[in-house]
């Protein structure tokens, strides 16, 4: 389990390498961190919604049902209001807690984050619904971390679910303000902890689209024939084994997750997408990583394998842009530019194949991208 820890919230701490000074944000710049805009022509809304599931115990405790936060964003009538909160202030607490070199940033540093969903404002209607992106951040992440990629797809034309795995984030905050933390996985990484985790998380997906469709706020706007999955870490690996066996999710892209396991349940025959750091690359010999293994039982026609060079593990999510604002660097590459390339391929493979919309930035190696990798 300690890696994933160490791929979860520690991913914010510094390179090896150290720093550079160009990378340190100045102070005013650390006291209130900001994500990049959305780029879509629709304005972005967001509702956060407590679900609780009666008939099924929560994995990772004794005693509860599982419940779970799940933050909606959405195509928005223009409207003016305050934005959604980033994290609240217990979550931010718990977060900053866990990095030495931030002992200094008053504790609700995180809620201060600028993001641009309006809270709560009425969405936008469309014929037939928005197609719907349900997205699973990382071990030990909040859904928070998922904000830019979100309010860029709302931006852009798509219902966006992200969901908060209860006890498998470091904070988790619930109506009223209970907080709890993290506990899963306190036997350690073992194959079978893999495996609980993609069932758990399987579980929670189904259960959390089943309430959006008995919910008539959310199923007049959502296009239920259109559904993707896109998640980071062990929420991409999660995102890959739920395509293979789901007949909801009818696409999936894995932002840098391992596989454990590697093997899933039936061969993937439906579009599916992997983009990842340069540590992610093919083998051609000695001990095979977990992508290699994994790939052969991708078997449908539509297929993706990407790296992106100067990319690091949490470059795929807002902790690429908030960790230098934060005074750490985080990866070789610039934050703005990782998220950029972030946004911008994972938008053209759910407009491919959510909306049968071409997409040649899929076809190959980019003039525009010359850091991604194709295999």
């Amino acid at each position: 389990m300690r890696q994933l820890l160490i791929a979860g919230v520690i991913a914010l701490a510094p390179l090896t390498g150290g720093a550079s000074a160009a990378s340190a944000a100045p102070a005013a710049t650390a006291s209130k961190p900001a994500l990049p805009a959305p780029t879509g022509r629709y304005a972005v809304g967001r509702s956060d919604v407590h679900l609780v599931d009666s008939h099924r115990p929560d994995p990772w405790v004794d005693g509860r049902p599982r419940e779970l936060m799940v933050s909606l964003w959405y195509p928005a009538v223009k409207a003016k209001g305050p934005t959604a909160p980033y994290v609240t202030p217990q979550e931010s607490a718990l977060i900053l807690k866990g990095f030495p070199q931030l002992k200094d940033l008053p504790p609700d540093t995180l809620t201060k984050t600028r993001t641009y969903a309006r809270a709560d404002v009425p969405a936008l209607a469309k014929r037939g619904g928005w197609s719907l992106v349900v997205m699973s951040p990382g071990m030990t992440m909040p859904r928070a971390t998922l904000t830019s990629l979100a309010e860029e797809f709302a931006s852009r034309g798509y219902v966006v679910a992200g969901i908060e795995h209860t006890y498998e984030s470091v904070a988790t905050t619930f109506p009223g303000g209970r907080t709890v933390t993290f506990e899963a996985g306190a036997g350690g990484q073992t194959t079978e902890l893999g495996e609980k985790v993609a069932r758990v998380r399987a579980a929670d997906t189904t259960f959390v689209l089943d309430r959006l469709e008995r919910t008539r706020r959310w199923n007049r706007l959502i296009d239920e024939r259109r559904i993707a999955m896109v998640g980071h870490s062990v929420g991409g690996q999660s995102a890959a084994h739920l395509l293979a066996v789901s007949d909801r999710i009818t696409a999936a892209v894995n932002l840098d997750g391992s596989y454990n396991p590697t093997t899933p349940a039936k061969p993937i025959t439906k579009p599916f997408m992997m983009i990842g750091n340069p540590r992610q690359q093919p083998v051609a010999g000695g001990e095979p990583k977990s992508w290699n293994l994994f790939w052969p039982h991708v078997t449908g026609t539509w297929k993706r394998w990407l790296t992106v060079t100067g990319a690091e593990h949490v470059s795929f999510v807002d902790y690429a842009v908030l960790g230098p604002q934060l005074g750490m660097q985080v990866a070789p590459m610039n934050g703005e530019r990782s998220l950029r390339i972030t946004r911008d391929y994972v938008t053209a493979f759910l407009d491919t194949h959510l909306k049968g919309e071409r997409r040649p930035l899929l076809d190959g190696p980019s003039a525009k991208y010359p850091e991604v990798g194709f295999w």
